[in-house]
């Protein structure tokens, strides 16, 4: 066919092409507000959309400026108060905010707040909607500020280098001594009384520990430094070099020697408010602040004489009026003086015998094991965790509720936490419990049914202590294996934090399994607390 032919069929036709300056649309004008009353004009408000919403932050905006408020976008050292989802935590708020500090007036508030002012047409008080800010999201001047009070009014030279963790970890050290030498006693028992009202409620704790469903982050030359003996070791170029982490397996491993061999603890005290700090941390999903509170105890455990120092909330009524308390912060607030008082550890073993009981009432072939600060043989106990399972493999199955429900019948079981945490095939209650009898108090329980494949990682991994079991998943990693509550893996492969492969489970009838699969000398239990 002649191409020419094709031309003239479908001649080439000039198309008209529109003016730009015609259909330009036109550029969105600032929607203005009247304003209709003044009661918000000293508060300037930045706006997180991120889980409040578009819409609904476009509404925020509406009634603060029609309140005589102002509006901040983007943020600027003028805002007053950050608004952000009920759900946010400080340290995402920080990330989207994209700055390293605040001044130390402006405050981080939850939408209720606002929402709250909006509906009572006042500034009400944001006492139990601000989100905790930490020290290195404030202002220089705040911080010296704070340091100067905490000190106790002594002169005490700013730190550079608060940004690095370390480094925080020794100025907290540096100032708790300076309040040392001249310990005031209200500020002591102020510190106490923050520590134990404030977290105490988080001390019916989900586990000994963090779960081991999801991959830790990376860990470094420092982080196992941290892991050997509780010690940090300082920074040098050669920490850079994974070639050294991967040793023979010496004395240096916490999990291969004996805690018996630990230094004395000069500050068990405040070590374990922080450990219950770091447990709260831990149960929000906070693992690299909980991993930070780790090793702010691991110094102060190592340090060689007392610290001490207070902050934030001052009594048990700053909480009941302050704070916003979850269902579960109810019950630990309502069996406050109980949950604080650590049980003799016969009383542990009279809970152990309850609960087997009630699970050979069910089914006589069934284990029961208590855990925790008990199997490590310490003379009294916070809370008591029981394992139950069954050597047949499968008569385990359907047995939870018929447990729960038996310890309840008995009046046993007080106060649900959690009724039900599914973990793989594992199943876990948290609640409270009161041995029959008079002046008896409340005790935190759990109770976790385990297939018995899985028995032995979680006698171990429940038995604790944390600190221990941090040591024994690290060395783990560095032999391309991965321990969890559930079991030890090997050709486990890894690329960077993320998990590509979940490796192969390793069988393991006993805890001596698993130190042996992990070249370690077996430990015995009371050999582990840490």
């Amino acid at each position: 066919m002649d191409p020419g032919g094709i031309l003239k069929a479908f001649p080439k036709v000039k198309r008209m092409r529109c003016s730009p300056q015609k259909f330009e649309p036109q550029k969105k004008r600032k929607e203005e507000y009247d304003v209709r009353d003044d009661w918000l004009k000293p508060v300037t408000v930045h706006i997180i959309q991120a889980g409040i919403g578009r819409a609904r932050a476009e509404i925020f905006q509406k009634q603060v400026l029609q309140n005589g408020g102002r509006v901040c976008n983007p943020f600027s050292s003028e805002v007053t108060h950050i608004i952000v989802d009920e759900e946010m935590d400080c340290d995402r708020a920080f990330r989207i905010l994209k700055v390293d500090n605040i001044p130390g007036g402006t405050q981080l508030v939850k939408s209720a707040w606002l929402s709250l002012c909006i509906k009572e047409n006042k500034i009400v008080d944001t006492a139990g909607y601000r989100i905790f800010v930490s020290d290195r999201y404030l202002g220089g001047e705040h911080q010296v500020e704070t340091e100067h009070i905490f000190s106790g009014g002594k002169n005490i030279q700013p730190n550079t280098s608060l940004g690095t963790k370390e480094s925080t970890t020794e100025r907290c050290i540096e100032i708790f001594s300076a309040m040392q030498d001249k310990p005031d006693t209200q500020e002591q028992n102020a510190f106490e009384t923050f520590a134990t009202s404030q977290f105490s409620i988080f001390s019916f704790k989900m586990s000994e520990e963090e779960s081991c469903e999801e991959e830790e982050p990376d860990v470094t030359q420092r982080d196992l430094n941290a892991l050997l003996l509780g010690q940090h070791s300082s920074s040098s170029p050669s920490e850079s070099s994974s070639t050294t982490v991967v040793a023979a397996i010496s004395e240096k491993w916490v999990c291969s020697q004996s805690s018996e061999r630990k230094k004395q603890n000069y500050n068990k005290l405040l070590t374990d408010k922080l450990e219950v700090l770091a447990k709260a941390y831990t149960v929000q999903g906070d693992r690299w602040r909980a991993l930070g509170y780790s090793k702010a105890i691991s110094a102060l455990k190592s340090y060689h004489k007392p610290v001490t120092s207070f902050q934030g909330f001052r009594s048990l009524n700053d909480i009941r009026t302050k704070a916003t308390l979850t269902s579960q912060q109810v019950v630990g607030l309502k069996y406050y003086e109980d949950l604080l008082d650590r049980m003799p550890r016969e009383e542990a073993a009279e809970i152990e015998q309850t609960v087997r009981e009630v699970a050979h009432s069910i089914n006589p072939g069934l284990l029961s094991v208590a855990c925790g600060s008990y199997r490590r043989g310490k003379l009294t106990c916070g809370d008591v965790d029981v394992l139950v399972t069954h050597p047949d493999g499968n008569s385990h199955k359907g047995i939870f509720g018929k447990l729960i429900d038996g310890l309840k019948m008995r009046g046993f079981l007080t106060d649900d936490l959690v009724s039900q945490e599914d973990s793989g095939s594992q199943k876990k209650y948290m609640g409270v419990c009161c041995l029959p009898g008079p002046r008896r108090k409340h005790r935190r329980l759990d109770v976790i049914v385990v297939p018995y494949n899985e028995f032995a990682c979680s006698l171990m991994y429940f038995t604790g202590s944390a600190y221990f079991n941090r040591s024994m998943r690290a060395l783990a990693k560095t032999k391309g294996m991965s321990l969890s509550e559930h079991s030890l893996n090997k050709d486990v492969v890894r690329n960077g934090s993320v998990k590509v492969s979940t490796g192969v489970p390793l069988p393991t009838a006993t805890e001596k399994d698993v130190f042996e699969l992990l070249g370690l000398p077996y430990r015995e239990p009371h050999e582990r607390d840490w």
